[in-house]
C-alpha cells in the first residue's frame, strides 16, 4: 500500500494558460511560477499556498477544470509518475521534493489555502477503497446528508481535505473533480483585499458548518466553483 502524506498539488486543466494564469495571479496574490525542471515537458504554471500547490496547465478539452493531483508519499520519486486507478482518476505519485524548493525560492499566498477539494462519484466504497485502502489517506468522516446530496466521505492528508459527494441520482456519472474551497481566516478582510484586486464575489452568508462564514466567488475563478471559507472560531 501507498502512504500519501500530502496532497502535493492540485491540478487544473486551462484553455487559455496566460489569461488563466493572470487571473489567478490576482486572486492568490502571488505570481505564477514555471518551473525550470518542467520546461517543454508541458506547459504550466505553479502557484503556492499554505497547504498546498495549484497547478495550471494547458489543456486541449475545451473547457477549464480540475483535472487532477499530484500525491506526495515517500517511497516515489521527485518527477510525478501516473498513479493507475480504476476511478480512472488523473493521480500522480512523487516525494514532493519539487514543490519544497518551489516554497523556499517563491512567494507564497498569504491569507488563503485549500481548505477542501470537492470530487462528485456514483461509488462511494470503491473511492475509499482507492484513498484509503489503496493510497493510505486517513478517512476522517464518513456520513450520509441527504440535504446536501447523498453520502459524504471526508479524506484528510497535510492540512487538506478531500471531500468526496456520492449522488445516487448521478449513477451513471463519472467520477469528477467538481469545485475547491478556500480558507480564510477573516472572509471580510480576504473579500476587501479581493474586491480591491478586481475580483468580483457575492455577499458573506453563514455556511453549512456552524459558525463558519463563507463567500462565493463571481470571477476568477476560471468556470470552477470556488468559495471562500472562515472556519469556526
Amino acid at each position: 500500500m501507498v502512504m500519501v502524506q500530502a496532497f502535493d498539488r492540485i491540478v487544473a486543466g486551462v484553455v487559455d494558460l496566460p489569461s488563466a494564469a493572470q487571473q489567478y495571479a490576482q486572486l492568490l496574490g502571488v505570481p505564477p511560477y514555471q518551473p525550470p525542471e518542467l520546461e517543454g515537458v508541458k506547459e504550466q504554471v505553479w502557484f503556492g499556498l499554505g497547504n498546498t500547490v495549484m497547478q495550471l496547465e494547458r489543456s486541449a478539452l475545451g473547457e477549464n477544470r480540475i483535472q487532477g493531483l499530484v500525491l506526495a508519499t515517500p517511497d516515489a520519486g521527485a518527477v510525478a509518475e501516473r498513479y493507475t486507478n480504476p476511478l480512472g482518476l488523473e493521480l500522480a505519485l512523487c516525494d514532493g521534493s519539487a514543490t519544497a524548493q518551489f516554497r523556499e525560492a517563491q512567494p507564497q499566498a498569504a491569507d488563503l489555502r485549500v481548505d477542501h477539494l470537492v470530487l462528485r462519484t456514483a461509488d462511494a466504497p470503491a473511492c475509499i477503497a482507492l484513498f484509503s485502502e489503496n493510497l493510505g489517506i486517513r478517512l476522517a468522516l464518513d456520513k450520509t446528508a441527504p440535504q446536501w446530496g447523498g453520502r459524504m466521505l471526508f479524506f484528510r492528508a497535510g492540512k487538506l481535505t478531500l471531500e468526496v459527494i456520492e449522488s445516487r441520482k448521478e449513477a451513471t456519472a463519472s467520477n469528477t473533480f467538481w469545485g475547491i474551497a478556500y480558507q480564510c481566516q477573516d472572509v471580510d478582510q480576504s473579500t476587501q483585499r479581493l474586491s480591491q484586486a478586481g475580483v468580483l464575489l457575492s455577499g458573506i452568508r453563514d455556511g453549512r458548518k456552524p459558525g463558519t462564514r463563507v463567500a462565493t466567488l463571481k470571477s476568477h475563478d476560471l468556470g470552477i466553483p470556488s468559495l471562500l471559507l472562515e472556519p469556526a472560531t
